[in-house]
């Protein structure tokens, strides 16, 4: 990557145009410390680091346009106004359009129109952004958020996470198919698919890490990875399939605490009631180790836990495990509020600790689905697709961080306010932001993005429960269709 400091300056401006929603959250301070941290080189060119991270949350926010697009975007709207010629990169843009001088050759950088990037330069630059520099980037911002907003991510004194994992669609490209690896399923469907592990703060919905891997490697196998971004009193809820004795013990040796549905068949031995229904009560868990796998990982031979058994009314009986031991830390009714609450019409509904688990599901339908991760990467390789998505999940980090903002302004819980409708104002006034004052955007129109944003409420659902669509098979069809005959 080349140094250009004219081209540096100009798309120094374009930058600062497009982001504007976004100036207090994303600094260009904060883009260096997570390059300092990676060991990624700043340079002073237009497609520098600080304005890669720009051009990917760009692609993020147009998921539907060509990368092209995203390159020239911003640039148009400006033009487009009156009094463009004479601002500088008005000027800019008309020294770009004279004819070079005696001496010099056509292909001279000096030369050319100076607020000009190839698609063809874009894709090589972007290949230089490792992995390693989103997670860190993702780290900065998160260390950032929690300096001002961490007490939205405590309760009754833990740092409150939840991790989980999807599948993501990527584009059928030779190159994708030989490293991520393609779908196997009874319906045939062999697409070609990635696999993320996320660590998510429930509370605001702010992812703090992920894996992306192969579609081969396991979600346990990269949920060990994200262990070490733990803290000491970090509590993680997890879903029943992350049961595995290395990852709770892996959890415990950060100093954290886990919370996770209790899995069919685990023999677990009672060592004190905690209440004298049984309903509370402290456990061993001595896992079988025939192969001496925990034994070679030099882990103890047991651990102990506490397993909490509660029913929601309409459901069978369920159970949470937890390393949070003492009732006087977490009560019974902080984890399982909502089967006391829903039992009364008239009262509040609030979900008990564990159910928040299910936010992370949220996320990831509104970072897949409402933001259009899923079905919508362009990219043709691995590290070109790996920038696409970090941008992806940054964008979704700084719409969440807005959310939060306009959720303290308004005095209302984060998780109330529509990420979507969110979304569609910050689109719908992006083309303001970009061509308004510095001063106008920053004292008048963000303020006003945040009251907008903050109108669109949604109503707590903590009890909702949707019915799986079983699939069609042939056999199926046939049944239907021969009863559909008996009834005529």
């Amino acid at each position: 990557m080349f140094t250009d400091e004219r081209r540096y300056e100009v798309w120094e401006q374009i930058r600062q145009h497009d982001i504007r929603a976004f100036c207090k959250q994303l600094t260009p301070a904060i883009i260096a410390d997570a390059a300092r941290r990676s060991g990624v080189a700043l340079r002073r060119s237009p497609l520098c680091v600080v304005n890669l991270v720009w051009l990917a949350i760009a692609a993020a926010m147009h998921a539907t346009e060509k990368f092209a697009c995203v390159l020239t975007t911003t640039l148009k709207i400006l033009e487009d106004q009156e009094g463009f010629g004479k601002t500088e990169l008005g000027k800019a843009k008309k020294r770009g359009k004279r004819k070079p001088r005696k001496g010099r050759s056509k292909n001279d950088p000096r030369c050319n129109d100076a607020t000009k990037v190839s698609e063809e330069a874009f894709v090589k630059a972007r290949q230089r952004m490792p992995l390693e520099f989103w997670i860190n980037l993702i780290i900065v911002l998160c260390e950032q958020f929690e300096a001002g907003r961490g007490n939205f991510h405590i309760f009754r004194g833990f740092r409150v996470m939840a991790m989980d994992g999807t599948r993501l669609d990527l584009p059928n490209y030779q190159p994708l198919r030989d490293h991520f690896g393609t779908a196997k399923n009874k319906s045939g469907a062999h697409n070609v698919q990635a696999r993320m592990v996320m660590l998510q703060f429930p509370f605001t919905r702010l992812p703090c890490h992920y894996e992306l891997s192969p579609l081969g490697t396991g979600e346990v196998t990269l949920a060990l990875r994200l262990i070490k971004y733990l803290k000491p009193n970090d509590l993680v809820l997890l879903d029943a399939g992350y049961w595995s004795y290395q990852l709770l013990w892996a959890i415990a040796h950060q100093g954290a605490f886990f919370a996770i549905r209790l899995r069919k068949g685990v023999n677990l031995k009672t060592i004190q009631r905690l209440q004298a229904n049984g309903k509370d009560r402290l456990v061993r868990w001595t896992p079988k180790d025939s192969r001496g796998k925990w034994r070679k990982l030099d882990l103890p031979k047991s651990i102990d836990m506490r397993v909490i058994e509660y029913r929601v009314p309409g459901f069978r009986q369920q159970a949470i495990v937890t390393s949070v031991l003492s009732p006087k830390k977490i009560s019974r009714e902080d984890w399982t509020r909502l089967t006391t609450d829903c039992e009364d019409a008239r009262r509040k509904l609030l979900p008990g600790l564990y159910h928040r688990r299910w936010e992370i599901e949220t996320t990831y339908d509104e970072l897949k689905v409402v933001q259009g991760l899923d079905r919508h990467l362009r990219s043709r390789t691995v590290e070109s697709i790996q920038y696409e998505i970090a941008g992806h999940v940054v964008f979704y980090l700084l719409v969440r961080w807005l959310i939060v903002e306009a959720a303290v302004k308004h005095g209302l819980d984060p998780l109330r306010v529509s990420f979507l409708e969110a979304l569609r104002e910050l689109k719908d006034m992006q083309n303001s932001l970009i061509t308004a004052s510095l001063r106008w955007a920053t004292y008048v129109l963000v303020p006003r993005l945040l009251d907008r944003i903050a109108s669109h409420q949604v109503p707590p659902r903590p009890g909702r429960h949707y019915a799986r669509k079983k699939k069609k098979t042939k056999n199926s069809k046939s049944k239907s269709s021969s009863n559909v005959t008996n009834k005529g």
